[in-house]
């Protein structure tokens, strides 16, 4: 089995439900009842387009899928959530994205893992400390290493009550 770690996003249509939902949906994927799950961040969103703002998250699982089995069951949740594919960092019901995979680095032209903006997205690392705080990267680069005070003040908490 590998442990994996999801990052999760959404800001339409109620988004604190919608990562609800995604966990239960998560945890059908999660053997061993395995499923971790950071608390929910409010973010503001990135780039140039004017939407809400997000709440965020990160889970971590074990799971026997394979990389690719597993996108496609990440990318089945949001579509079965009414993620709609329109424009890049535009609003969403609903984002899933696989951060780590184990150790694994994998560069295939529908998956890059680690992820490949992680280590410059506060609404990631910080989540993924929360539930991994000795996490070390498969670049070997201590996650611990990588937020900073800035990080640290671009998200408001919004709790465990998921």
């Amino acid at each position: 089995m590998t442990q994996v770690f999801v990052a999760l996003g959404a800001n339409l249509e109620d988004p604190k439900a919608q990562l609800d939902n995604a966990l239960m949906a998560l945890s059908s994927l999660a053997e061993n009842q395995s499923l971790k799950v950071s608390p929910y961040y409010h973010s503001t969103p990135m780039g140039e387009v004017v939407q809400p703002d997000y709440i965020n998250a990160v889970a971590s699982f074990e799971t026997k899928l394979t990389p690719l089995a597993l996108l496609d069951a990440l990318q089945h949740i949001e579509n079965t959530q009414g993620r709609v594919r329109k424009e890049r960092w535009g609003p969403r019901t609903l984002d899933l994205d696989l951060l780590l995979y184990g150790d694994a680095i994998i560069d295939e032209p529908r998956l890059k893992v680690p992820h490949y903006g992680m280590k410059e997205r506060s609404f990631v690392l910080v989540p993924l400390a929360a539930i991994a705080p000795d996490l070390v990267l498969p670049c070997k680069t201590p996650l611990q290493s990588l937020i900073s005070e800035k990080f640290l003040a671009e998200l408001q908490l919004l709790g465990n009550d998921h």
